[in-house]
């Protein structure tokens, strides 16, 4: 306000001497006068005499006018009503900052949303994916058991024919150990035992089947 009050008064004093320079500048222009406040500037006398009464007319008019119109400005200027209009501006200015920020942020949202969605679908083929691949799973499953009891029986099979060549090959047992021995054995190598010589039996597959 201090301001404001110094404001108005310089502006209001220059005003009031610009007037005085247009009454003079009348007065000289439609009476003849003498332009008398010239002599207020002694350092630019001679350069102002050499102005002409409708030049110092137009020039104190001008001059007089400006200020009036800056001497009311301030004068008439209601600092509430600028401070409430600053406020109301800066509000708005910020009121579209926040509006702006809105909409970005609702497009980051938009686009969370759509990759969400994009998400869902995805784990739904996968979901179905894994219950394919566990419905095929149970329909192996028969499969794998019969191909594990063929596996058994092969390596019973096996053994059963390991056991047929052993028969075939040893066809002699010692009588004293147990172990088998081939038929040209006298003694056996396992535990020294004279083998008495038993008459040779050809034993053919088909007949041991």
């Amino acid at each position: 306000m201090a301001r404001k009050g110094l404001s108005v008064w310089i502006f209001s004093s220059l005003t009031f001497i610009a007037t005085l320079h247009l009454i003079d500048a009348i007065s000289a222009l439609l009476f003849g006068n003498p332009i008398k406040l010239f002599q207020l500037y002694p350092f630019a006398t001679e350069k102002l005499q050499a102005i002409t009464p409708a030049t110092y007319f137009w020039i104190s008019t001008a001059v007089t006018a400006i200020l009036w119109g800056i001497t009311c400005v301030i004068a008439f200027e209601n600092p509430v009503e600028t401070f409430l209009n600053k406020i109301l501006s800066d509000a708005k200015t910020q009121g579209t900052v926040e509006t702006q920020l809105i909409e970005n942020k609702s497009e980051i949202l938009d686009a969370m949303f759509e990759t969400m969605e994009s998400s869902n679908e995805t784990l739904q083929q996968v979901q179905d994916m894994v219950c394919n691949v566990r419905a095929e799973a149970k329909e192996i499953q028969p499969l794998k058991d019969s191909i594990e009891k063929i596996k058994t029986e092969l390596t019973s099979l096996k053994k059963e024919i390991k056991r047929f060549d052993e028969k075939v090959k040893f066809a002699n047992i010692c009588p004293a150990c147990g172990k088998p021995l081939l038929p040209e054995f006298k003694i056996c190598p396992y535990c020294g035992e004279n083998i008495k010589m038993l008459p040779e039996a050809i034993v053919s597959m088909k007949e041991y089947r």
